[in-house]
Parts: structure tokens; C-alpha cells; sequence
């Protein structure tokens, strides 16, 4: 199996990869733009599980390791940051700090929804906006609750 810390940008990615199989550590930047990241992980050999900070915009990448058949822990970024030791921050030792939490078992992972729930949430979304009574539109008589309220200049 491959364990993969993946220090996530909006045009690249360092990782820290560890096969468990050999114990070899490989450290890598990979662009998005050029497909890359694509021709990696449909390149890796069976299951890999990818963890990254919970802190960008990242769907297709969740849907890319869907189809390929890898797993993809996002962490909650507060307790990532507060397990490490070292306060400074580059891209390599976030990455390397990543694959160690995937390594102890200690990665904070935290719950997202699937495509599915998405779907129904933003079907769910409309519905309620729909049911829900109009507002008060402009030049239209106040409500009789309104004008009853004392103090009030409607």
C-alpha cells in the first residue's frame, strides 16, 4: 500500500510518499495544469491513501482519486498544525508531516460529505427556498403583525 502526504495547491502538490512494501520515501512536487496529476495516480499500483489539509477547493481531485480507486483522508488543518513540533512551514516538511500522521495512525481525519449527499443537499437547498414564504417586497402593504408592534413606523 501507498501512503501519500500531499501538501495541496491551487496549481501543485508536494507529496511525501511512503511505499509500506520497500519502506522508500519519495519526495515530489506535481503540477495540475499540464495533467500530471492525473498520470500519477493512475500510474500508482493498487490502493493508495492520500491525505491532505482541509483548506482549498479541491473536487476534481476528490473525484480523480474516486476513479482511480484511492482513498482520500482530509484533515482538519487546526489539529494537523497543532501536532507539529516544528513552526516553520515549508511545503516538503508539511508534506513529510502529513504522510508521518498517515504512518502513526494519527492523521485527524474529518467528515465529508459524498457526491451524493452533496446532490441531495443542494436539491434540499432549493426545495426549502421554494417553501419558504415571500418577503416583503417594496411598495406592498406591511404586514398586519408589523404594524402592531409598537414603536414601529410601518
Amino acid at each position: 500500500m501507498m501512503l501519500i502526504g500531499c501538501d495541496w495547491h491551487t496549481r501543485f502538490q508536494q507529496i511525501a510518499m511512503l511505499d509500506t512494501a520497500s519502506g522508500e520515501i519519495v519526495e515530489r512536487r506535481i503540477e495540475h495544469a499540464r495533467g500530471e496529476a492525473q498520470r500519477f495516480y493512475g500510474a500508482l499500483p493498487a490502493l493508495a491513501r492520500v491525505g491532505i489539509e482541509a483548506t482549498a477547493y479541491a473536487r476534481w481531485f476528490e473525484r480523480l482519486l474516486r476513479e482511480q480507486g484511492h482513498e482520500l483522508g482530509i484533515g482538519d488543518a487546526s489539529a494537523i498544525r497543532a501536532a507539529r513540533v516544528r513552526q516553520q512551514k515549508t511545503d516538503a516538511r508539511d508534506a513529510l508531516h502529513l504522510l508521518n500522521l498517515l504512518v502513526e495512525n494519527r492523521f485527524p481525519k474529518i467528515w465529508v460529505c459524498s457526491p451524493a449527499e452533496r446532490k441531495l443537499a443542494v436539491r434540499l437547498y432549493w426545495v426549502l427556498r421554494e417553501a419558504a414564504p415571500p418577503t416583503r417586497r417594496q411598495g406592498s402593504p406591511p404586514s398586519p403583525v408589523v404594524s402592531a408592534v409598537p414603536g414601529s413606523n410601518a
